[in-house]
């Protein structure tokens, strides 16, 4: 059962994405927001579904500036999952712990740091099958804290893991990470109030599509080259076979009258002959946003890029 939106409009905090998530669309608010539904500006939204669920900018842009009834969220990284489900309802023992970790940490030495992170980082993955996922323990918190603590001091601050499910980004080099949050992670605990936050495939929300459900669709993009890795946030695999499975889910919920937009890679920055997703998106809206990587071994090449947004809609917030 999906319940009302408590909204953190009487605070003054902004909640706002609290892990960096490769890939995460904070950069492109102002962009995607130019795209929304019309319906979701006049208040004719009444459902919002994002069933890749990751930094959750776009949830929590839509959660602060309009009046939707009902969100559900969801993704297939359990940790993830496992990390909104602790602020939701575990945010002030968090918070604690958090403290706790930051102050020892800051308290170290360069050398120290480091000790430190894999000390963490192979506890994290030594216990990865040993939480129970089903029923709330107190290794939530913990792990929850691990997760934030290793995304906060990780090269780069991304999460990802190889084929095993071990987290596997090296230590990184920050004079003075921020490691608890503590306003945000208050904010983001109060706007996930009575938020539907399930462990799922994107295709188990099809029950729920009505003509009032506005659906934003951010999966692992579709690598631009033989080299690029924008999957690596599961050990699940989202191939082409994948993509095409999403295109059916995103073609079903339009014909239930829902609104859908979904961002991916655009394949002719390396290829102008690739096709993949006008092929695949007949017959839809497809648009081209502006995007920098912000997440690239190497420094030097990062540069921007065109992303796409694809939408059954005509009719958006552009003025």
């Amino acid at each position: 059962m999906i319940s009302t939106l408590k909204t953190a409009s009487n605070s003054s905090i902004v909640p706002k994405p609290f892990l960096k998530w490769a890939g995460g669309k904070t950069q492109l608010l102002e962009q995607i927001s130019q795209f929304l539904p019309q319906q979701l500006v006049n208040g004719k939204i009444k459902k919002y579904i994002e069933p890749f669920m990751g930094g959750g900018a776009v949830f929590f842009h839509i959660a602060n500036n309009y009046q939707v009834q009902e969100f559900c969220i969801s993704d297939i990284n359990i940790e993830l999952v496992i990390a909104y489900k602790t602020i939701q309802n575990y945010v002030d023992e968090l918070i604690a712990m958090l403290t706790d970790t930051e102050k020892q940490y800051l308290s170290l030495d360069e050398i120290q740091r480091k000790e430190y992170f894999y000390q963490i980082r192979n506890q994290f993955n030594f216990h990865r099958n040993d939480i129970n996922y089903q029923d709330y323990n107190s290794g939530w918190i913990e792990r929850t804290a691990q997760m934030i603590f290793l995304n906060k001091t990780c090269f780069n601050g991304l999460f990802r893991v190889n084929s095993q499910g071990k987290f596997n980004v090296p230590v990184g080099k920050y004079k003075n990470p921020k490691i608890c949050d503590r306003q945000n992670l208050k904010a983001v605990s109060l706007v996930l109030q009575n938020v539907e936050i399930q462990h799922q495939d994107f295709s188990k929300w099809e029950n729920l599509i009505d003509s009032q459900t506005f659906i934003y669709l951010d999966p692992p993009y579709r690598p631009l080259n033989k080299t690029s890795n924008f999957t690596a946030y599961s050990q699940q695999i989202f191939n082409d076979d994948e993509q095409i499975r999403l295109r059916d889910f995103f073609k079903n919920a339009s014909n239930q009258g829902a609104f859908l937009m979904l961002s991916n890679s655009d394949p002719k920055n390396e290829d102008i002959e690739d096709d993949f997703f006008e092929t695949a998106y007949a017959g839809y809206r497809i648009e081209r946003v502006k995007a920098s990587r912000l997440i690239n071994r190497d420094y030097l090449n990062r540069k921007t890029i065109n992303e796409l947004l694809i939408m059954n809609y005509q009719s958006s917030s552009i003025i």
